[in-house]
């Protein structure tokens, strides 16, 4: 998706995001007394070292292949965004039909391709959080006007109210654009015709707990201080909600679910990606639902998030 001009931010940091599952050297003890148990451990230790490292190539050589679709799915799309024009010749109906399902096609893998891209890039360490100091609501602003038209197509209302000023802070534009992206594209599909969603961000005061946080220097704990410290980010709708065992686990890799007499669609990674990217800032995203009664996906960003 492609951005307008930002102006020249007022600060940036690079902070590289640390692979979830890397493959991990586990130190055998040393106290370990030789005999058939320890010889049991290392061959055991052994076994899945080998399952690390295969996992860890077969991931590398998958975002490869991802990689190398993108320039021809971009021609693919470009060409039948000429034909939609009608600057290469008039279209009957039936043509314009068959062009529009193939533009939203495209579309559809090129949204798969950058999730696969972003996964494969977090799990081998390669994906870089560019801080700068911006404005989210901008930043979402463009979100809606971008996803508007197809909430529309179905006939799903769209809301991005106003809510109480967002002070300037350091994130990463184009990834919290995948995240509410990725979200955005779930409330989507579980919306059913007729129904809203809403896109939200307000600041917030974060109470976290005492345990430390890789990246953090001090905890962000209201300590009787008046202002938020984070903005938190909803996207709430009037879709069937997620059932209480499925709250966890819808953002693990590859978990899909479907609406009610559907196939499950997709590969599962979108929101497993947006968790990724989310606590790449420092933050945390979960779900607030109820069955038959929608859902609110809610994630958290530091306004310092160093």
């Amino acid at each position: 998706m492609a951005h307008k001009r930002r102006e020249e931010p007022l600060s940036a940091t690079a902070s590289p995001v640390k692979p979830a599952d890397s493959p991990t050297t586990v130190p055998v003890p040393a106290s370990a007394a030789p005999g058939p148990a320890s010889a049991d451990y290392r061959e055991l230790l052994e076994a899945f070292q080998a399952l690390q490292e295969e996992s860890h190539r077969r991931t590398v050589a998958l975002g490869m292949a991802a990689h190398q679709l993108k320039t021809p799915l971009a021609i693919i799309a470009g060409y039948v965004d000429l034909l939609l024009t009608e600057k290469a010749g008039a279209l009957n109906p039936r043509q314009r039909q068959i062009l529009d399902e193939s533009r939203y096609n495209c579309v559809r893998l090129q949204k798969f391709i950058e999730d696969f891209l972003s996964y494969s890039a977090l799990e081998t360490g390669k994906l870089t959080v560019k801080f700068e100091v911006g404005d989210l609501r901008a930043c979402l602003s463009e979100l809606y006007t971008y996803w508007l038209p197809s909430f529309q197509k179905k006939r799903v209302a769209l809301y991005f109210p106003e809510t109480k000023p967002l002070p300037p802070f350091p994130f990463d534009y184009d990834k919290v654009q995948h995240v509410v992206s990725n979200l955005l594209e779930n409330a989507l599909k579980f919306t059913p015709a007729g129904g809203t969603v809403w896109l939200t961000a307000e600041p917030y005061v974060w109470e976290r707990r005492s345990r430390p946080q890789p990246g953090v220097k001090q905890e962000r704990r209201r300590q009787n201080l008046p202002l938020p410290n984070s903005v938190r980010v909803n996207v709430s709708d009037t879709g069937p909600g997620v059932a209480p065992e499925y709250r966890q686990e819808i953002f693990d890799d590859f978990v899909k679910l479907s609406p009610s007499g559907e196939p499950p669609g997709g590969m599962g990674l979108g929101l497993a990606v947006a968790r990724r990217l989310v606590l790449a800032h420092g933050g945390k995203i979960w779900v607030e639902s109820e069955v038959r009664a929608g859902s609110t996906f809610c994630f958290l960003l530091p306004l310092n998030p160093f």
